[in-house]
């Protein structure tokens, strides 16, 4: 059996290794490093994939968020309702920005922002909600674009986790995460579903004056050399990171499809063990990209599990074990526990087990015996 990795990245270069060599050739052979062919050319095949107007490259997800929200304008004291069970990154910019963060709780079953937490935090200080499609499965958009329309608020997608995932909406329409709300943010790192081989990031909007405004704030506020319209900051897709992005984009869909295979697998093999909850898919199959596997173990030490693949050589996650509002960076005064019932379950119960576009049957199948043989 090979190696399990928690993402398998070596095995996965090996199947493209050619045409990636090529690519970076390309770009070495050019020596346009900065906003080369290979940038436009990757922008473009994105749009396309997307089915969305703008994509404007950047030089990581947490940039990509920074950036979409100087771009709409938001100013000190704004209030941006955002989960509470997520990554750092999500919340960091908000605080950054001189915005004020406000952390609601999420779905118990998807994990995903709640909108009924969402419409009791609005006040009037309220201008912006920061869905992330958490793991990969898209979130409640229909809800939270109700609740935005009514209180007149932007709607500004974290879908770093979520690149390739369809949302369907009560019309029957199916749409990109990250092309729903006014604007939308992905991350390239590289374990992402569409990973590059170091740090990049990009924004979709189908908005022309705001793409307009975002190209410029991410080139210095420039739009011609040497003249800055507005305030900017540096931040940009390298080519050498676009033409390995061409190649893995062409792949996308064939490896979020091996990803949601491998969850099926995990699935069948827990269903019937009760002190497993497994992930659950909102909607169609493909709402869920399954960037992580992550399951809720009940009536058991969720750490001493961890221990116990780790002695078996099984890599895991626990993505989060602390959750932003109890952050030393993000506390508040203003947040009560009671507000965060399910987040404060969640961080307990979940434990991410090893999701990649390369698992083999034998290594699931090793992995969910260990994890049954530990529960038994």
């Amino acid at each position: 059996m090979r190696k399990i990795q928690m993402v398998d990245l070596q095995t996965q270069y090996q199947f493209i290794k050619l045409k990636v060599d090529k690519g970076i050739e390309e770009v070495l052979n050019s020596a346009q490093f900065i906003n080369g062919p290979a940038v436009k050319t990757f922008q473009t095949n994105l749009e396309t994939y997307l089915g969305v107007k703008h994509v404007i490259p950047c030089a990581n997800g947490t940039d990509a968020l920074q950036i979409a929200m100087m771009g709409l304008g938001l100013k000190p004291g704004d209030e941006v309702i955002t989960a509470d069970f997520t990554y750092a990154s999500t919340v960091e910019v908000i605080a950054l920005l001189g915005l004020t963060p406000v952390l609601v709780d999420v779905d118990l079953e998807t994990f995903n922002i709640s909108p009924e937490a969402i419409e009791k935090a609005v006040t009037s200080k309220t201008k912006a909600i920061v869905p992330v499609h958490l793991f990969g499965q898209a979130a409640e958009m229909d809800a939270i674009l109700k609740i935005a329309k009514k209180h007149n608020l932007y709607v500004i997608e974290d879908n770093a986790q979520a690149l390739g995932a369809n949302f369907k909406h009560k019309t029957g329409e199916k749409v990109k995460t990250g092309c729903i709300g006014d604007v939308g943010t992905t991350s390239f790192f590289p374990s992402k579903n569409l990973g590059c081989y170091g740090d990049g990031g990009a924004i979709f909007t189908n908005n022309d004056e705001l793409a307009h405004l975002i190209r410029g704030i991410a080139n210095h506020g420039m739009y011609k050399r040497y003249y800055h319209d507005v305030v900017g900051v540096n931040s940009r897709l390298d080519s050498i990171q676009a033409a390995v992005l061409n190649e893995k984009l062409k792949l996308l869909d064939s490896y979020n499809q091996s990803r949601k295979e491998s969850a099926e697998k995990y699935s069948h093999f827990f269903r019937k063990n009760p002190k497993i909850i497994t992930p659950k898919t909102v909607g169609e199959q493909d709402s869920h990209v399954f960037h992580q596997y992550t399951l809720r173990i009940l009536g058991a030490d969720r750490d001493s599990l961890g221990q116990y693949l780790t002695d078996n050589k099984i890599p895991f996650g626990v993505y989060y074990p602390v959750p932003l509002h109890l952050q030393k960076a993000y506390k508040s005064s203003n947040y009560l526990e009671e507000d965060f019932k399910v987040t404060n379950k969640l961080i307990d119960e979940v434990i991410s087990l090893p999701m990649h576009s390369e698992l083999d049957d034998e290594q699931i199948q090793f992995i969910c015996k260990k994890v049954l043989e530990f529960l038994d």
